[in-house]
């Protein structure tokens, strides 16, 4: 198998993924799914050939960038697609200036994968959709 990133502002591959996986898979309602944040975000997509496998969506926030919505379809869990994803994240925000930090929502049960990327947690556990959540910090 062979993966590679592009950045694209198209949000259709990204919703389709994330229905499989967010709304199919994970029983999240779809008014917990979509929102406005789409229209400014650039979206991660990992393409096996010309299929895209995996996503994630890039904001700005101030002096943050914040990397959200990261999903891989369940066939292609394990092939490292996540950390690929938010390393692609890490490195499009480091080399924003006005960035200063990364920072995303991880479900608690994903915290530790995420503190090996380089994030620690910050703030109190909170719930989204269900499912508890930790706020999660990387200096850039």
């Amino acid at each position: 198998m062979s993966f590679h990133v592009i950045e694209t502002t198209d949000t259709a591959a990204a919703h389709a993924l994330r229905r499989v996986v967010f709304i199919d898979e994970q029983g999240f309602r779809e008014d917990e799914e979509w929102d406005d944040l789409d229209a400014g975000a650039l979206q991660l997509l990992v393409m096996e050939g010309d299929t895209p496998v995996a996503t994630a969506r890039l904001l700005y926030e101030g002096a943050d960038g914040r990397i959200g919505r990261i999903c891989v379809l369940k066939d292609y869990r394990g092939h490292g697609l996540g950390a690929l994803l938010v390393r692609h994240g890490i490195d499009h925000f480091a080399a924003q200036d006005e960035v200063t930090q990364v920072v995303l929502g991880a479900q608690v049960r994903a915290q530790g994968f995420y503190e090996k990327l380089g994030f620690e947690p910050v703030g109190d556990i909170y719930d989204d959709g269900g499912v508890p959540h930790q706020e999660m910090v990387r200096q850039t």
